[in-house]
């Protein structure tokens, strides 16, 4: 009954929220990642209680490849990828309070560990077991797949959901979210990102579970082959299966009302209640700290006392 609450509620809240530029963001380590256009910044609550906002310089500069359907999405999904492991390292270290610290080989390692569990949890596990199975017809081998993948990543999430430091980041997720809502709305203030739903249909979640399913397609017109050229063709198709998901995705965020694209979004959405938590009033602070940061047409001062 609570996830069905929580979908109508997001469903109802703001169905006449008036259009803005879009905003972005990632929960990193006690903090939230903000990004509105070409500004990033991400805000972090330091030990002393303070709410410490750093910006960061985007990996890519806007360009033509940002504005091509189908081939923006790798882009955005290499920019982000590169953006939130910069985050993290910025806010393990103001959330430890031993800012510089970083080895300068945490970095990549985190960026190595990432690919691996992509190409090895996402990719190569589901096509050995699919292989062990006595299947023959491409659909059905792709639909097997498909549904180890997703057998594998809700096992990720429940697994890592346990961890009570990961719970955390999950309620600065949701803390992301409702800051977004009421972005969004018009109105980032406190009183009402409290109110608002801790689900958003732009959430890199929907967008993970949106690859899964399109990946089954695109992999289906593939013929059969040696284990490893399958697993070779599916890793250099991730950036067609990318580029299609973040069109739907994008769609979704434009028309987040249609009841044609729900059937698309509402997984997505029940999914996210494995990502998100509701946040404190304090987690909310920080959220928007850092969408104040990106947002403002002032400059932002690099830090902010609660």
């Amino acid at each position: 009954m609570r996830t069905l609450g929580g979908l109508y509620a997001w469903f109802r809240l703001g169905e006449n929220e008036p259009p803005v530029g879009r905003v972005g963001g990632q929960a990193v380590i006690e903090g939230v990642m903000m990004q509105h256009g070409p500004r990033v910044a991400v805000a972090v609550r330091t030990p002393e209680g303070e709410i410490e906002v750093r910006p960061l310089q985007r990996p890519l500069r806007g360009g033509r490849w940002t504005k091509i359907p189908f081939l923006r999405g790798p882009v955005r999904l290499y920019e982000m990828l590169t953006l939130g492991m910069r985050a993290l390292r910025v806010s393990a270290e103001l959330a430890a309070g031993q800012e510089g610290k970083t080895s300068r080989w945490e970095f990549p390692l985190m960026m190595i560990t990432a690919l691996a569990l992509v190409a090895g949890g996402f990719v190569a596990l589901p096509v050995f077991l699919a292989g062990l199975l006595p299947l023959e017809h491409r659909l059905v081998v792709n639909l097997v797949e498909g549904g180890v993948r997703v057998a594998f990543f809700l096992l990720y999430l429940g697994g890592i959901s346990l961890i009570p430091d990961i719970r955390r980041v999950f309620q600065y997720h949701g803390a992301e979210h409702q800051a977004v809502h009421a972005y969004e709305a018009g109105r980032p203030e406190l009183e009402l990102a409290r109110r608002k739903s801790p689900l958003h249909p732009r959430c890199g979640t929907t967008f993970l579970l949106l690859a899964v399913v399109i990946s089954i397609l695109v992999f289906s017109l593939l013929p059969a082959q040696e284990i490893w050229l399958r697993i070779l063709a599916r890793l250099a198709l991730l950036p067609v299966v990318a580029g299609v998901a973040y069109e739907v995705l994008m769609v979704g965020g434009r028309h987040p009302r249609a009841w044609w694209l729900r059937p698309f979004l509402v997984p997505g959405l029940l999914l996210q209640r494995l990502t998100t938590r509701k946040p404190t009033e304090d987690q909310l602070e920080v959220a928007l700290a850092a969408l104040d940061y990106v947002t403002s047409e002032r400059a932002a001062s690099s830090s902010t006392t609660s």
